[in-house]
Parts: C-alpha cells; structure tokens; sequence
C-alpha cells in the first residue's frame, strides 16, 4: 500500500506529487501514455499576474516568485496589448484595468507589431510585466522532482474501479492495482467522473473547448519580440511561437469531456477577428488543436477534501490557469494532506474549499 494515490498525471497531480513525494510515498496514475497529454499540453504558455478572479489572482502572485527563480526560471518576457473599437470603449476601459494595462498610442503600437493596420483600432493599451511561461519545462522539472523523491507514474493506467474498504482506497486499472490511505482526484475534465466510481458527491464541473491555429507570420516579420495580442472581453488572441504566430478565438464551448479537437469554422472565425486588425491577409495553417479548460461552478479551482470522506482530495478546476498557479496550489494542496497550517491566507484557502459547494 501506498500513501497517496494521485489519479491525473497533467500539471495538477505531477506538481502535487514532486511536492509531496519529499514527506510520503506517492504513485500518479495517467490514463494516457504520456504526462501532459490533454489540458497540460495544450497551453497557450502564458503568465499574466492580473488574469481571473481575485483568487485567481491571489495564487497567480503566491506562484510568481517559483516560476521566475527555481530551477533556473521559466519564465521570459513577452508583454500584452490589447486592441479595441470606438463601440468597445466601456468594456476595453474595464478589461485595461483589471488587466494591469495602459493606453498607449497607435504609433507605439505599430512600433512594437509593424503588421498593425494603422486605422484598424481606436483604443491601444499595453503591459510589458506579462510573459511566456515554459509548460513543458515545468512539467518536465516536477516530473523529474517526483521520481527523484521517490514517486512512482504510472502510464497508460486508466482507473475503471475504486472502492473504500476499511479506511482505504483499492484503485483498478488497466495495468494493475494499486492501494492507499489518501486519493487525489487530478483528473482534469474527468474529475466528476472519478468522484462518481469513488462514491463522492460530483460538484458540477463543465469542461470547455479552447481551439488554437498555428499560423505563418504575415508578412514575413519576424515575430519574436511582439507582445501577446488580445480582443476586448477576450475574443480572440494571438500570439508569437516558435516564429509564428499562435491564433485563438478564445471560445469556450461546453462539451462533454473527450480527446479535444479543433473545428474549422471555430479556427476561421477567431482568424477573422484578428485580422481585422493587421494589414496583410492569412492565407494558410500550418497545424491547429484544442484543449479543454475545465471549470468548477464559481470559476475557482476546488483544493480539499471531500465532506462525505476526507481520504478523498480534490485538485480540480484549473480552468485556464493550471500551469501559473501550480506553485501555489501544489504547496497548499501538500500542506492540507500533511495537516499543517496553510501558509495561504485562510480567505484564499477557504475560496478553494470543496465545502464551498455543500
């Protein structure tokens, strides 16, 4: 038997598990052959301090200093602008300033994205304190931590049973199976479902399809030093990768949990949005996909246990935000499971709660 099984291998339960595999014996088990394979890998890669709710937030600044110190960083600048219309202005108003932006000319703006159609907005605001964030060298430094502590993952492990006999979990997989004191419920989309075979009360969880197309830079600029660029109320966005450019409608279309893909029309509308904007017309993609973002019903991430069991963990609802919080919530998800005080503000913790819901 095992201390804690942690059902989820995205960024959520590896984070979890490097953290909490330096106290207790930990084994993650994936569904896929691959860590990272549907929501964690499928990131637009950004951080941006000032981006969701107030709790959000609250963890987004808790994780800033880890992203940006250990391991080297993973962290490198980017900056955000975002572009608006004369029948946009109360809501571009808003969005500046809970984004932390600020207006800036058309000039500065054509100066810092050369392809920018000169009449194509009315309203600019800019902030330089965003970045790309590393999803990957993230992911792979937790992964790389967790086995070092001692923490087993498990590929390829799909979980199709789970009782509770005599104060235990017995988890059944495809592979094998695996017995333990704690479960942590990581499983992305898929966390109600796991709930439902542990016998927990589901929470309501609904997961949304986010499409991105990979696109060629118009023009032939080269893109590596634009900032990331945004629609008013988030409708659309784009972004320099790889030398090109990452282009997203920013839909969020509830779905039923599934291997994710992204539709023509959804990729073209999102294209038509940005272009409006630019002086040269996209012509092709070179690749697209899509992820799910998976959301509680107040839009926080659920970090606690269950009411009807406290053997079982939730680590649910990262929505958007899983990798720019991860720092945070797996510290706090790993100071619950010891039973140490939280070193979070009780208010934020508390927001996190699933007895929230009850």
């Amino acid at each position: 038997m095992t201390d804690v099984l942690i059902i989820g291998g995205g960024i959520a339960g590896i984070s979890l598990a490097a953290r909490l595999s330096k106290f207790l014996k930990v084994v993650v088990l994936e569904k896929e052959n691959d860590c990272g394979y549907h929501a964690s890998g499928r990131s637009a890669s950004v951080f941006i301090k000032n981006y969701g709710n107030e709790v959000i937030r609250e963890l987004n600044y808790a994780s800033h200093n880890y992203l940006e110190n250990v391991n080297g960083g993973v962290l490198s600048p980017r900056g955000m602008m975002m572009l608006g219309l004369k029948n946009d202005k109360e809501d571009f108003l808003e969005d500046s300033k809970n984004l932390g932006l600020s207006m800036i000319s058309m000039d500065e703006a054509i100066s810092k994205v050369p392809i920018l159609k000169r009449d194509s907005c009315d309203f600019v605001a800019f902030n330089e304190d965003v970045y790309d964030l590393d999803a990957n060298l993230l992911l792979q430094n937790f992964i790389q931590e967790a086995r070092h502590n001692g923490a087993k993952i498990e590929i390829g492990s799909q979980v199709t049973k789970i009782d509770y006999v005599k104060d235990s979990w017995k988890v059944f997989t495809e592979k094998g199976n695996y017995s333990a004191k704690i479960l942590v419920n990581a499983a992305g989309a898929w966390v109600d479902e796991i709930a439902n075979l542990a016998g927990i009360p589901s929470l309501g969880f609904t997961a949304c399809r986010r499409s991105m197309a990979r696109v060629p830079t118009p023009g032939e600029n080269d893109p590596s030093y634009w900032p990331i660029l945004l629609g008013v109320k988030e409708d659309w966005y784009a972004k320099p990768d790889a030398g090109q450019l990452i282009i997203s409608p920013a839909e969020e279309e509830v779905v039923e949990p599934h291997d994710a893909w992204a539709e023509d029309l959804t990729l073209a509308e999102g294209i038509d949005r940005f272009q409006k904007f630019i002086n040269h017309e996209i012509i092709r993609v070179t690749s697209n996909w899509a992820g799910l973002r998976t959301f509680s019903p107040d839009r926080s991430l659920v970090v606690g246990r269950a009411a009807r069991n406290p053997n079982f963990f939730w680590l649910a609802g990262q929505g958007g935000y899983g990798f720019q919080t991860a720092a945070a919530v797996s510290e706090l998800a790993t100071e619950l499971i010891l039973e140490k005080i939280p070193t979070l503000p009780t208010k934020i913790h508390s927001a996190l709660s699933p007895q929230r819901f009850n």
